[in-house]
């Protein structure tokens, strides 16, 4: 009783999941990809504003910071 209550709630999935939904989930996936996109600039620009006694605790060096930094958002 409980599980078939549940099955209703979760309608939501991720576009990649839902293969043939059309213009939809082409457009879910595309913003998926350009948040994800942002979120990895965001992080690098961060990364590279780090003193270096921070970079220091997290194990990296400047350089590796300016290595992070000066990749192509699009690269993981």
């Amino acid at each position: 009783m409980a599980q078939s209550m549940n099955d209703g709630l979760n309608t939501r999935t991720d576009a990649q999941e839902r293969p043939g939904q059309g213009i939809g989930g082409a457009l879910v996936a595309l913003f998926d990809t350009v948040a994800t996109w942002n979120e990895r600039r965001r992080q690098r620009r961060a990364l590279e504003a780090l003193p270096d006694h921070l970079l220091q605790d997290i194990g990296l060096s400047r350089a590796d910071a300016v290595t992070e930094a000066d990749k192509p958002f699009w690269q993981g």
